[in-house]
């Protein structure tokens, strides 16, 4: 590891003597803003051609195993544990590395040999400064370039500068004439520096300004160089790409400035770009050239959103300017304000853009960095929408590299910032990447209502059995068990994770409870009554049918009744009470036979002869006389007079007074002499009866009579 300044230059040298060493050759990295980690995908992307592919980390670690080439390290920011991390991937590999004095140390296990590069000698810094200008140096240049020597203790970068300013001397010495015949510098006049009168007597600088170069050098720079050097002082060191200095300086030839800085060596080339020099940036700040340095940072990020949000820049291009990008982030973020009614905050807008390029390029370092830098400036703008962006995108990227825990986290809190705005389409697509992280993790998502949900009042999800209010027929309303049932609703009410959730959703879950009691308690006192109010099989109501009633003749039965029991030989004597139970078998009942007080040699309308056949499971009466024939009526409306039976009464035996088995159809008879059909329990005070001849016959027959 080589330490200190002129180290760059010593790297290219010995990685040019190492070409063929080993079987994958020499890498170039950079370590200057880069992780262990990011080091390892770009040494994976530089042997390997894995175009838009991130393998993860088992994969990467495979790949990494087999590789034997040469890494040149430059400008790497990290010791210790990281470096073993970066080491212990890389067996294969010989590491060449270049740090700062002030980077931590590689541990002791490491295996990694320290070399401190001290400062150049007298005669090496005399040739530097001659190399530098082109000439031999006069008498009074070789005396200021000791004490020079003597200042910066053999700095290879002070006598590359101090090259410079013998070169700006040569130039104003040489007189404006000649300055304007080749046409360099045209827009910097002499009399900013010198007085014109003075002609060729131009002094050397002092030691002061020697030591301390970078305002000096600026002075006599052009004003987009100049203009260049503000902006790279605004973005804390970083030079913009050169295609970017046309349109941040507003000239059109201002990409030819950065040729300017880096012959002056005002900027030191790191990686594929360039930032300012070691000091510089101090220097020009005492300078005044941070100076507006914000508003330059906001002019930048305006710039960058609009470019890296052009469909013709490749993610890619992003990637490469990403330090600039994210210089622009660290200066506009903490600064973050509220932005005025219809604008919008640079530097959330800077990460919004930047994100998903960066996303895409598998930069993931730089993406992390610019979500946290976009998520913080929008918490400072007020910009709850967009800091719900921020979260999720923070949360996928977690879960993209196996971070569940954190994913979890950054998703919760975007659920919960998009549900207090009734962001439906955002809390969908939260909870669809949670559902991801729960698959992952194997674990449940229980994900309760998030701030901004409203809990719903009544839901048998949610609402507690009350104590002793409900019966033992009904089945008790209990919580699920699951806990993955998830509403939205719209309104901004606070829940159980919002402040003072609980106690208003207490209060609500006991009225919904109450309600709930009372609600069941009613339905079973009225299913209670209803079910004990009837205690009979077979009550009246259910004998009610849509017919006529039918008409009753005589002799023939009662309607669906056994007739009454034979005291003494008379069967058409009634007794004073019932002594048939009736098609239901119970005395007592409304479908008991009625007594009658008639002769027996007639029925008078009351009596309870049906017009249909008795019930087939209950034993018909018999008659030794019974009627042999009958006759039908002839019109479809009910006869209105009745003719006595002609035929001796019965003297057999009356029937048993065994009640049936069964409860006869209501509506439903076998036979029917009547000629309005089959008709209802009920008899009507309209009958008909039949006249009967003298041949033998039962009223119980089976056949129909019309």
């Amino acid at each position: 590891m080589y330490k200190r300044q002129g180290r760059t230059r010593l790297l290219d040298l010995v990685a040019e003597d190492c070409s063929d060493l080993a079987p994958d050759g020499v890498v170039r990295l950079n370590g200057f803003g880069r992780t262990s980690g990011d080091l390892q995908y770009e040494l994976f992307h530089a042997v390997f051609s894995a175009p838009l592919y991130r393998p993860d980390r088992d994969e990467l670690l495979t790949h990494l195993r087999e590789i034997g080439a040469v890494v040149v390290l430059d400008d790497v920011e990290f010791g210790g544990a990281a470096l073993d991390e970066l080491l212990e991937a890389t067996p294969e590999c010989a590491f060449l590395l270049g740090a700062t004095p002030d980077v931590p140390a590689p541990s002791a296990g490491s295996a990694v040999e320290e070399v401190v590069l001290g400062g150049l000698e007298r005669a090496a810094g005399l040739d530097l400064l001659e190399h530098a200008v082109g000439r031999s140096l006069t008498e009074e240049e070789s005396n200021w370039a000791g004490d020079l020597w003597f200042e910066s203790e053999g700095l290879p970068l002070r006598f590359v500068q101090a090259g410079a300013l013998l070169r700006q001397r040569d130039r104003l010495r040489a007189g404006t004439s000649a300055v304007d015949e080749f046409g360099d510098f045209e827009d910097v006049p002499p009399a900013e520096a010198y007085d014109a009168a003075e002609g060729d007597d131009v002094p050397l600088p002092a030691l002061g300004e020697a030591a301390a170069p970078a305002p000096l050098l600026a002075s006599r720079l052009s004003a987009s160089a100049r203009a260049t050097l503000r902006f790279a002082v605004a973005l804390g060191g970083e030079v913009p790409h050169q295609a970017h200095l046309p349109a941040l300086v507003g000239d059109t030839h201002a990409d030819a400035a950065l040729g300017e800085l880096a012959v002056c060596g005002l900027v030191s080339p790191v990686g594929s770009r360039y930032r300012l020099a070691a000091g510089v940036p101090a220097q020009l700040e005492a300078a005044g050239y941070a100076d507006e340095a914000e508003a330059r940072a906001r002019s930048a990020a305006q710039h960058y959103s609009w470019w890296a949000g052009h469909p013709s820049v490749t993610p890619e291009r992003v990637c490469a300017e990403s330090d600039a990008v994210l210089a622009a982030l660290a200066v506009l973020g903490p600064v973050t304000q509220p932005p005025a009614e219809g604008e919008e905050s640079a530097a959330v807008h800077l990460a919004r853009t930047a994100a998903p390029a960066f996303a895409a390029g598998l930069h993931w370092s730089a993406w992390e960095r610019t979500l946290r830098a976009g998520a913080e400036a929008a918490r400072l703008a007020g910009d709850v929408a967009e800091e719900a962006y921020f979260h999720h995108e923070l949360g996928v990227l977690a879960l993209c590299g196996g971070r569940l825990d954190r994913a979890r986290a950054e998703l919760e809190a975007s659920i919960g910032l998009r549900g207090a705005l009734a962001d439906k389409r955002g809390t969908v697509a939260g909870r669809r990447a949670l559902a991801l992280v729960s698959d992952r993790s194997g674990t449940p998502i229980g994900l309760g209502p998030t701030a901004g949900e409203e809990v719903p009042d009544a839901r048998y999800e949610e609402s507690a059995s009350p104590a002793g209010g409900v019966p033992a027929a009904f089945p008790t309303l209990q919580q699920p068990s699951s806990p993955t049932v998830v509403t939205h609703h719209g309104s901004s009410a606070p829940s159980r994770k919002a402040r003072g959730g609980l106690k208003g959703l207490a209060r609500r879950n006991l009225v919904a409870a109450g309600a709930g009691a009372l609600l069941v308690a009613v339905l079973g006192t009225v299913v209670t009554l209803g079910a004990t109010s009837d205690k009979d099989r077979n009550p009246p109501s259910d004998q009610v049918g849509v017919n006529p009633s039918a008409s009753q003749g005589a002799g023939d039965g009662s309607l669906g009744a056994d007739p009454a029991a034979n005291e003494g030989g008379d069967t058409g004597a009634a007794t004073s009470r019932p002594t048939a139970p009736g098609p239901d078998g119970t005395l007592g009942t409304s479908d008991d036979p009625t007594p009658t007080d008639e002769p027996s040699g007639s029925q008078s309308p009351s009596d309870p002869a049906s017009t249909s056949k008795p019930p087939t499971s209950s034993k018909p009466p018999t008659t030794s006389k019974p009627p042999t024939t009958s006759k039908p009526p002839t019109t479809s409306k009910p006869p209105t007079t009745s003719k006595p039976p002609t035929s001796q009464p019965p003297t057999s035996e009356p029937p048993t007074s065994q009640p049936p088995t069964s409860a006869p159809p209501p509506s439903s008879p076998t036979t029917s002499d009547s000629a309005s059909g089959p008709a209802p329990s009920a008899p009507t005070s309209t009958t008909s009866s039949a006249p009967q001849s003298s041949g033998a016959g039962t009223p119980s027959s089976s056949d129909q009579v019309i």
